[in-house]
């Protein structure tokens, strides 16, 4: 890991996984029906407070997205082969979050598969593959970036589940305290 690797144009570079994430989320977002994504960008009763975090930290990982699309992969060291099973472990909880969320029906808040075990897996899940690809290209830089936008988007998921309080009363606030906000404890 280097804090600023070297960027070098190339078919070997950062931007391979970063289209295979993408274009997977988009696969989905296309075969969804209209409500399910509609509900998965829905940031109604939020106040521009709750939202802010959110805006805030959207320079700092396009800035590390930049980077790792020009940032050659490390293929020939141990972190690339880390970064790649945390990104592979990243992506199918990512891909799983969101049919959990596709087959909940609207009107309900999302309790099944990984939201038994946390209340954000999918944002979960795409920290574990951007601090995978932060590996995969040996950047601490990137890592850091993409540090600061975890951080803001812990301060935007409080005010998502402040929302899904008003939304779905009682029923979100019991599935609150039975169910960590992220993973085991946190």
């Amino acid at each position: 890991m280097t804090l600023f690797p070297p960027l070098n144009p190339g078919w070997l570079n950062g931007w391979l996984p970063l289209v295979i994430f993408y274009a997977s989320y988009f696969i989905l977002l296309g075969i969804f029906p209209k409500e399910t994504v509609a509900r998965l960008y829905d940031n109604t009763g939020w106040t521009e407070g709750q939202a802010r975090p959110a805006k805030i930290g959207l320079p700092f990982a396009l800035a590390a997205l930049i980077l790792i699309i020009f940032i050659p992969l490390k293929i020939d060291l141990p972190v690339f082969w880390i970064g790649l099973v945390l990104a592979l472990v990243g992506q199918a909880g990512f891909v799983y979050s969101l049919h959990s969320f596709n087959i909940t029906p609207l009107g309900e808040p999302v309790t099944v598969g990984l939201y038994k075990i946390s209340r954000n897996p999918q944002w979960v899940a795409f920290a574990i593959i951007m601090i995978g690809f932060s590996l995969m290209v040996g950047s601490w830089t990137v890592l850091i970036l993409l540090s600061v936008r975890v951080i803001m988007n812990h301060f935007r998921i409080l005010g998502e589940e402040h929302a899904l309080e008003i939304q779905y009363g009682q029923s979100y606030l019991d599935y609150k305290k039975s169910v960590p906000r992220y993973f085991l404890f946190f």
